[in-house]
């Protein structure tokens, strides 16, 4: 079968493999139908240290359930399923507290990786697969790109929300303009946010976010970014949702909020540390990580799609067969795409 893999720093190509197996009893073998490209996967693009033939870290998929293990009760052979990037068990005190995204009992083990590919093994696979009625299809493209979403990045701009205690009524501050960030918005509109701000430099991204719900978007950063947020809002916000990953990103999320608010981070750290004695005088409530995405889907994200309540796979504004995989790359790393689709044969 055939496999993305890295190549060089700023390429990748693909590889025949063989096909994945089962070898745990709560194993499943999915047959791929959509994937695509993370944001989280350009880091990895980008790294000069990079190995030639190192597997990919797209973590992101929908397919037909082809195979199961003998321990497997949730799932039968073509089932059309969500395999989202964590793999929680669904019973440990995480996973019952809604943080399966950090599950206690697959600490190490808990992400997605390769899936890339043709054929994927999706191990812990007992609660953390999600099924979705019917057949690929019997659905539009489009559904089926907002389906892809509830893989990785609607859970993911859910959880800035969650973490962040968005509620009726509060003023929220979204740091990012990539598909998270673009989710973050459409999560905190569910969640009854009475003004968003999307801070963006990018036009397309920030056009997107005004039909998802964003209030005012901002396009200056550093202090100047923060002053104008401010003046938006009459104040401080009461939620910054951070969804880029970056130390800037989270300067400018602690400082748009008022003394007392709430920051929810999403964006995977590419700084070293932030020491939070620093904030101690402004009484901030700091909480983010891995996003509870199995969770999230069975209990609503599922159904808000299906329903029509929600239309995060626009975020999805190019879609590639998988031998284009590296122009999916570049041109999401070029930003001429904001997340691009992968379409498996």
């Amino acid at each position: 079968m055939k496999s993305v893999v890295y190549t060089k720093a700023g390429q990748v190509g693909i590889e025949e493999i063989k096909r994945p197996s089962i070898q745990e009893a709560d194993d499943v073998i999915i047959r791929v139908v959509r994937a695509c490209v993370c944001g989280s996967d350009l880091w990895s693009y980008r790294n000069p240290d990079i190995k030639e033939g190192h597997k990919n870290s797209g973590h992101e998929a929908i397919g037909i359930v082809e195979e199961i293990g003998e321990a497997i009760t949730t799932v039968k052979p073509g089932d059309f399923v969500i395999a989202p990037f964590t793999h929680g068990c669904g019973q440990c005190d995480a996973c019952r507290s809604g943080f399966d995204g950090s599950c206690d009992r697959h600490i190490g083990n808990n992400f997605s990786g390769g899936v890339q590919a043709e054929y994927i093994r999706f191990h812990f696979a007992n609660w953390a697969l999600v099924k979705i009625p019917r057949q690929p299809s019997d659905y539009t493209e489009g559904m089926l790109k907002s389906l892809l979403t509830l893989a990785d990045v609607m859970p993911t701009g859910y959880h800035a929300a969650r973490v962040a205690h968005v509620k009726p009524g509060d003023k929220v501050v979204v740091i990012g303009d990539g598909a998270v960030g673009q989710c973050a918005v459409i999560a905190a509109k569910m969640r009854g946010a009475s003004q968003i701000v999307l801070m963006s430099r990018h036009e397309d991204r920030q056009k997107m976010a005004l039909e998802s719900g964003a209030t005012a978007v901002v396009a200056e950063r550093g202090a100047e970014g923060i002053a104008k947020v401010r003046e938006i809002l009459g104040g401080g916000a009461d939620a910054a949702l951070e969804c880029v990953g970056t130390e800037a990103a989270v300067e400018q999320a602690l400082g748009v909020l008022h003394n007392g608010g709430r920051l929810g981070f999403v964006g995977v750290p590419h700084y070293n540390n932030r020491v939070l004695g620093s904030t101690f005088a402004q009484n901030l409530s700091v909480a983010g990580g891995a996003a509870s995405a199995t969770t999230y889907d069975k209990q609503f994200l599922l159904k808000a799609v299906l329903d029509g309540d929600i239309n995060p796979g626009r975020v999805f504004t190019s879609s590639y067969k998988l031998k284009d995989i590296d122009q999916a790359y570049k041109d999401m790393d070029e930003r001429k795409t904001i997340k691009s689709m992968i379409v498996m044969d």
